[in-house]
């Protein structure tokens, strides 16, 4: 348990930038960010970047209902059209909602509180995202059990298991390229572990599970030198995980997440 008299460390900083650092913390922190100011303004970095996400997220929140979905056509027989759109609409909602209310603040005043029962499926899926991504993530001979030339087996393998539709995100813009995946033993059926490499030989995750319930949030998760961005959408929970800080996992999260987005969602007409 931490004191008055402990040092500042990494985890000070990335509670005080969710909103879930102690009272006693955080006048401290707030001291050592005046002494640090080049600290205060990666920690503003950071904060910037949640920000943009959410309002790249906040246009799909506010577009119209596409006249082809409203009531009178679903009535009219297109309920499986209506369905993917709603999926893409709450997936939307979800996503505003953590940047608006989960906690992601920096600057003077207290500390917001969060709902520890909100965070609690978020929590789950980061810890069994990190304790897999440990697991293989240094196998050397086996670290998939389906290799990326095997894509289209693997994923529908996956999606069959898992019991949704998945595809493979294609992350070469960060410069990782698919090595293959692997299904996992989870709390509530099946985990799929997808596993991607770099050219310097290092390797992010991305874990896909059912969560619980229908509560959402937005968790950042750190153990040691690899860090997970964990998001739950329409009772699935999604992870990123890598040897990377928060800033660098941001946009690959954001990738994976507008990956997983129902066929034309991006659309707001038609």
């Amino acid at each position: 348990m931490k004191g008055p008299h402990t040092p500042i460390g990494e985890d000070d900083l990335q509670a005080y930038v969710d909103g879930r650092i102690a009272q006693d913390r955080f006048a401290l922190v707030e001291t050592y960010l005046d002494e640090q100011p080049e600290v205060r303004a990666r920690l503003e970095r950071e904060r910037r970047q949640v920000e943009v996400l959410r309002e790249q997220l906040r246009a799909k929140f506010e577009e119209p209902v596409p006249a082809r979905l409203r009531v009178s056509s679903i009535r009219a027989g297109r309920r499986r059209r209506s369905r993917g759109w709603m999926r893409a609409a709450a997936a939307a909602v979800l996503i505003f909602a953590l940047g608006c209310g989960s906690g992601w603040v920096l600057g003077r005043g207290a500390p917001i509180a969060l709902p520890a029962a909100r965070l609690a499926a978020a929590d789950a899926v980061s810890q069994g995202a990190m304790a897999a991504y440990r697991t293989y993530v240094v196998e050397v001979a086996h670290p998939v059990e389906v290799g990326a030339e095997h894509e289209k087996h693997l994923m529908t393998w996956l999606s069959k298991r898992l019991g949704r539709p998945l595809e493979a995100p294609d992350l070469s813009a960060f410069g990782y390229a698919l090595m293959g995946g692997r299904l996992l033993p989870a709390r509530r059926g099946a985990a799929a572990q997808l596993m991607y490499e770099n050219a310097g030989g290092e390797r992010l995750t991305l874990y896909v599970q059912a969560s619980d319930g229908t509560q959402t949030a937005f968790r950042f998760f750190r153990d040691g030198d690899a860090s997970t961005l964990a998001w739950l959408d329409q009772g699935f929970g999604f992870a990123v995980t890598a040897p990377l800080a928060r800033n660098a996992l941001l946009p690959i999260a954001e990738a994976v997440y507008h990956a997983f987005e129902p066929a034309g969602s991006a659309s707001g007409n038609g």
